[in-house]
């Protein structure tokens, strides 16, 4: 699909303008490249932008981090790098690739380092969004990924987005970097929307707005 038919935004009349603007933090990637699950990210994290939110891309190089090992203290600097942006964050979107099944052992290898903001006073994903995008080459393991993926994020407290995207990279769904067909880009779209919404609702309620009032300010 040429690039100037796709839109960042699903809704323009919700641009952030009288809006909190959440920092959103994506995770995701292999050590390839231009990867589906890498094109994924940036596109979602593309359209979190086109909504108001500013961003932050932890992908490829930067998760090739150490082995994860909670009996030593020494942090590499990717790894100091990956949880400082993670304390920053409001909300996260992690794009991860199924492998045999499952989430990547890179992914899972950053996510454990969270446990390193275990004792933070709202430890590791309390109160954050958290979106959800896995690829796989084949519908068979999209399913379980993503079931697996969706226990990790409760398990570090996190709250996961009820929506989800799922991509079939055997069907090609990226072309030069861009989502190949609308089918694609809505489920992302809606990912980045949702990630979004989550935040701005959990920041009006941390400054003090009735829920009422914060739901109707996240929502519009």
């Amino acid at each position: 699909m040429p690039e100037q038919t796709l839109s960042f935004n699903m809704r323009p009349d919700r641009a952030s303008e009288g809006k909190a603007r959440p920092h959103i933090v994506g995770i995701g990637g292999t050590t390839r490249i231009g990867s589906s699950s890498e094109a994924a990210l940036r596109f979602a994290l593309k359209c979190a932008e086109a909504e108001g939110a500013t961003v932050e891309l932890i992908a490829g190089p930067l998760l090739d981090l150490p082995h994860y090992d909670p009996s030593d203290d020494h942090r590499s600097p990717s790894a100091l790098r990956l949880v400082k942006s993670l304390r920053s964050a409001d909300g996260i979107i992690i794009s991860t690739p199924s492998y045999h099944g499952g989430i990547s052992g890179m992914i899972k290898n950053a996510l454990d380092y969270v446990e390193d903001m275990r004792d933070d006073q709202e430890p590791y994903f309390e109160g954050r969004s958290v979106g959800l995008i896995v690829s796989a080459y084949g519908a068979q393991a999209l399913g379980i990924t993503m079931a697996s993926t969706r226990s990790i994020i409760h398990a570090l407290r996190g709250w996961p987005t009820p929506y989800a995207a799922t991509l079939n990279s055997a069907e090609k769904p990226f072309e030069n970097g861009l989502p190949a067909n609308e089918s694609v880009a809505e489920q992302l779209r809606i990912v980045a929307q949702q990630t979004i919404e989550f935040a701005q609702m959990k920041m009006a309620v941390g400054s003090g707005a009735p829920k009422s009032e914060a739901i109707a300010a996240a929502t519009g």
